[in-house]
């Protein structure tokens, strides 16, 4: 049989430096001879990434909590189809900006209760969880101005306002005391180079 890879994800509010840290950590694994494929979610894949336009633009009433349930989980599973799976069989290691704890913060606790019906869906569609997950913290403030400053199209989470993201830091934290055996909590309001280490440290104790 194959090797089987390494799957690190990073989670954490709109703002809170998981892009920049997913990139740091992925080139410096390269330079130590890891073979790393960088994702991210919504998308990773042609068609989750058709999707990604669908659910991060427009305005923030476009889909109920319920529709977008449905369209991550598509995006999710075409991601993990054509892009996860395939790096994970071949030994690779994997680091992905968001996944399945995204959804179960966004779409289970945003806007109602949704909970069971994302961990329901996901052991039914999805039925992977990452070796490692990175949650980088933040005050919900400082991340939220962070992300508007991008003033990219895909701010459609964004727009729902700091009381989400408060929301979701909570969210976040107690994920993190759930899923403790996977989870590692990242200070992330230190200056990127100080996360950085912190971060390689974590990944290279892990694989080690």
């Amino acid at each position: 049989m194959p090797p089987k890879g390494t799957f690190i994800t990073f989670e954490g509010i709109d703002g809170s430096g998981k892009s920049t840290q997913t990139k740091r950590l992925a080139k410096h694994l390269e330079g130590l001879g890891h073979t790393v494929v960088l994702t991210r979610e919504p998308g990773g894949s042609v068609g989750a990434e058709e999707i990604r336009r669908l659910v991060l633009e427009g305005d923030p009433d476009r889909w109920s909590a319920e529709t977008e349930l449905l369209l991550f989980t598509a995006a999710r599973r075409d991601h993990l189809e054509r892009t996860i799976n395939p790096a994970l069989a071949a030994g690779h290691i994997v680091i992905c900006d968001r996944f399945a704890d995204s959804t179960r913060m966004y779409q289970g606790l945003s806007r109602g209760d949704l909970r069971h019906k994302v961990d329901a869906l996901h052991d039914l569609m999805i039925g992977t969880e990452p070796d490692l997950t990175i949650l980088i913290d933040m005050d919900p403030s400082v991340g939220l101005a962070r992300a508007k400053g991008r003033q990219t199209a895909e701010e459609r989470f964004e727009d729902f306002g700091q009381d989400l993201q408060v929301k979701m830091r909570a969210g976040f934290l107690d994920l993190a005391k759930q899923y403790r055996d996977r989870f590692r909590l990242i200070d992330g309001s230190r200056d990127m180079d100080a996360v950085a280490a912190e971060i390689r440290k974590v990944v290279l104790d892990y694989l080690t």
